[in-house]
């Protein structure tokens, strides 16, 4: 069975190595001391000091793996591989719905790095799905959970 590839930009390849890092040489030190520090405080069975450390373990091990996982099977992109004027990962797009005058803005990358907040798109949303491909210029009708909606591509770049 084929494992599933993370497209990602090298900037978030990046960012998920220095997160790795602090985890694995930070974080998880300091809730180690934690769990010992909860431990002196006597009886294990009704220390929420203690839960508290033990479940921070548990996420902060489960993301260390998760982490791993993703830059093992991570497929860094290189937009400059397609036309200037092509939708791709690492790539910003600029569009206008029909009817609208107001542009949108979005970067599309990896949904390991996608944060909508700042413009960020994962490559596997509605929207970016419906523009991967397409060009400047290029009519495109996309399909959200809160109806269709048509577009007009008017610049990409990066």
């Amino acid at each position: 069975m084929a494992e599933q590839e993370y497209p990602m930009t090298a900037e978030g390849k990046q960012k998920l190595e220095a997160e790795l890092e602090k985890l694995k040489t930070v974080t998880r030190k300091e809730v180690v001391e934690r769990i010992k520090i909860a431990r002196s405080f006597g009886d294990l069975s009704e220390n929420s000091e203690y839960e508290s450390a033990k479940d921070e373990q548990s996420f902060v091990e489960s993301r260390i793996a998760t982490i791993e996982n993703m830059l093992h099977y991570a497929k860094v992109v290189d937009s400059n591989a397609v036309a200037n004027d092509e939708v791709s990962v690492g790539k910003t797009v600029t569009f206008v719905e029909d009817g609208e005058t107001d542009e949108e803005s979005y970067t599309i990358v990896g949904a390991a790095e996608s944060d909508p907040m700042s413009g960020k798109i994962s490559n596997e949303s509605p929207i970016a799905k419906a523009l991967l491909g397409k060009h400047t210029g290029e009519k495109v009708s996309i399909a959200t959970p809160a109806g269709s909606m048509d577009v007009t591509i008017t610049k990409v770049a990066g």
